[in-house]
């Protein structure tokens, strides 16, 4: 995205038809776990850049307020972030930036400030409505939440159209994501969870994990968040991590790629 596109951002926004705004997010994919460590930001990046490989304009908005690392991953450099737009230094659509490689759009947040994480409710609304609006831009709006049950976790999953969980294997991540699914459910009723096994050894062992929490889900929250995908253990992931750049990249032919590819293809429709 040039700047001059940039600039002219706010005028096509403001010429939007207000039904526009009334989809709730529907086109908002909002990544989010209840511990971390769980590759939800990688989850994220991968996802972003499947959707631009079909042909989806697609942005990317690091919503991890106190510990953001999408532009860490993808090795950007920014001249502005979340953080600036927060203060109120520059609008939204200013701080997006192109991912030129993946094709697709970044709104990055602010690294290791975790002042951001107190912000008030109310600005947080704001920020999320200026989101909203934005996304009539995009065919698919893909939101890195922070780990967690924060009030900006909890608002910008409640209101994104679809809501996907990462989980591995480990009891702590389960019993986290378990919790985490818990508060949002009761919070939004029927909201659109689903399920997302990361870093299993194999995908049978990733259906067992997913079998456990499932379990929980039914039995005391009388919920059932269907399985979108397993991403199965790839060692390539953390080198494309390190390397700063996107899996699809990097790892063009991993298995953990193409896991990622099935996901975004089960979540395209949304």
């Amino acid at each position: 995205m040039n700047i001059s596109r940039i600039l002219s951002l706010p005028e096509k926004l403001a010429m939007a038809p207000k039904t526009t705004l009334h989809h709730k997010g529907r086109n908002m994919i909002a990544v989010a776990s209840g511990k971390g460590g769980v590759g939800k930001t990688w989850l994220s990046v991968s996802l972003a850049h499947a959707f631009a490989k079909e042909g989806q304009k697609t942005l990317l908005f690091d919503g991890d307020l106190g510990l953001a690392n999408v532009d860490i991953q993808l090795g950007l450099v920014t001249p502005y972030d979340l953080g600036t737009v927060i203060t109120g230094k520059v609008p939204l659509t200013q701080a997006i930036v192109p991912y030129a490689e993946g094709g697709f759009d970044v709104i990055a947040g602010r690294s290791g400030s975790g002042s951001l994480a107190n912000i008030p409710l109310s600005r947080l609304q704001l920020i999320f409505d200026d989101l909203q609006l934005l996304s009539s831009q995009y065919d698919k709006v893909i939101i890195d939440l922070g780990a967690g049950v924060e009030k900006a976790v909890r608002l910008f999953a409640g209101n994104a159209g679809t809501l996907v969980v990462v989980c591995t294997d480990e009891p702590t991540s389960l019993t986290d994501g378990y919790a985490f699914i818990k508060v949002i459910s009761r919070e939004n009723p029927g909201i659109n969870i689903k399920v997302v096994i990361n870093s299993a050894n194999t995908y049978r062992e990733g259906e067992k994990t997913y079998a456990t929490l499932l379990k929980a889900c039914q039995g005391f929250l009388k919920i059932s968040p269907p399985l979108a995908g397993i991403v199965r253990r790839d060692t390539r992931v953390r080198d494309s991590i390190r390397s700063q750049k996107s899996m699809l990249i990097s790892y063009p032919n991993a298995e953990a790629t193409g896991d990622v590819l099935k996901i975004a293809e089960s979540l395209k429709s949304l």
